[in-house]
């Protein structure tokens, strides 16, 4: 396929396929020109499916149901809408995207990624910065599911990051996996810090029956927590999480009452060294700080966090918490959460549970 003759000129960070009137990189950008063509540096991708990121499919859920029922048409035609008007799938209320699956077709010239035409690759970056065109009108979808059948395509750019998927795992099962490889890393080196000192952190993880939750409670496990508590929101997620004994004690509370967190917390014998949040739903910053120990850490993993609330929730509390934002890139971390994935076999089967 030719390369563009467009005057810009190309950048890794995909600065060129921004169409928006003031200079912004593509995750912030309104719309960016998700044309097939190639710039040299850059890949594209056909998609066979999408992930879409927790926060913005309940967010979807939520908005399209009435009386409890979920219009699952609804939610397709606003993800297909989204993508249309964007050129990449970016929900407007919750800002946040998910990633894809997908087989690369051409290779520009340039391309610094190490990728072939025929790879099998799962894309390490947003649906939110990444140009996509849906061609199949989501027919295979029903709307009722993260995980989206489509056929499509889609542009990486010269600092992109994809893995090329393992034979030996269920395509959808290393998507799932790579959606949330962030945060088993991040959580990782961080206990590896305390560790390094001499300290056996008491971890607790918000959200531990979840995908990035129980990945998170594996990787503090294996870095030298003292103590892994798993927080869920209901009896049922206890139960997942004790069947799985990823945690050593595993509390339930709702996320967004903080003095009832916090309490759960303490019960299970916080308060926690190491706080790692890992829910979709909004309101949860105030109980995870209240849930930390002075001096300790909390890791912000949702993309339904308010950091303006978090910030001034701290210091409202006079707490003194380190907090840090789990950016989902991590050197190495798709290896590290697929290890992850087949040596602990509780964390396979709450994976496998939820495809």
């Amino acid at each position: 396929m030719s390369l563009p003759t467009d005057v810009r000129t190309g950048d890794p960070t995909g600065l060129h396929r921004v169409l928006d009137d003031r200079l912004v990189l593509p995750q912030a950008a309104q719309r960016l020109d998700a044309r097939a063509d190639l710039w040299p540096d850059e890949v594209r991708v056909r998609v066979e499916r999408l992930n879409l990121d927790a926060a913005s499919f309940r967010q979807l859920e939520r908005k399209h149901t009435k009386y409890g029922e979920t219009s699952g048409d609804g939610v397709r035609a606003e993800v297909l809408d989204i993508v249309a008007s964007r050129g990449k799938m970016q929900n407007p209320e919750t800002g946040s995207g998910g990633m894809l699956v997908g087989t690369v077709e051409e290779v520009g010239p340039e391309s610094p990624l190490g990728l072939a035409v025929g790879d099998r690759v799962a894309t390490l970056i947003s649906l939110t910065l990444t140009p996509l065109v849906i061609e199949d009108g989501l027919s295979g979808w029903d709307g009722r599911s993260e995980q989206v059948p489509c056929d499509g395509y889609a542009i990486l750019f010269g600092r992109s990051i994809a893995a090329v998927i393992p034979d030996d795992l269920d395509p959808a099962l290393s998507l799932s996996v790579m959606d949330v490889c962030g945060a088993p890393a991040l959580t990782a080196r961080v206990v590896g810090e305390y560790a390094a000192r001499g300290q056996d952190p008491t971890v607790v993880v918000i959200g531990g029956a979840g995908k990035s939750g129980s990945l998170s409670l594996a990787a503090a496990r294996r870095s030298g927590a003292g103590r892994t508590i798993g927080l869920v929101p209901h009896d049922a997620e206890r139960d997942l999480l004790d069947e799985a004994g990823l945690a050593d004690v595993v509390a339930v509370a709702d996320a967004r009452d903080p003095i009832a967190l916090r309490d759960a917390v303490t019960a299970a014998g916080g308060p926690a060294d190491i706080t790692v949040v890992c829910v979709d739903v909004p309101g949860c910053e105030g109980g995870a700080i209240l849930s930390t120990d002075e001096g300790g850490t909390v890791i912000f993993f949702s993309m339904a966090t308010s950091f303006s609330a978090a910030a001034l929730g701290a210091e409202g509390l006079a707490a003194d918490v380190r907090m840090l934002v789990g950016n989902g890139y991590v050197p190495g971390h798709a290896a590290y959460a697929m290890e992850l994935l087949r040596a602990d076999a509780g964390v396979r089967s709450l994976f496998e549970r939820r495809l």
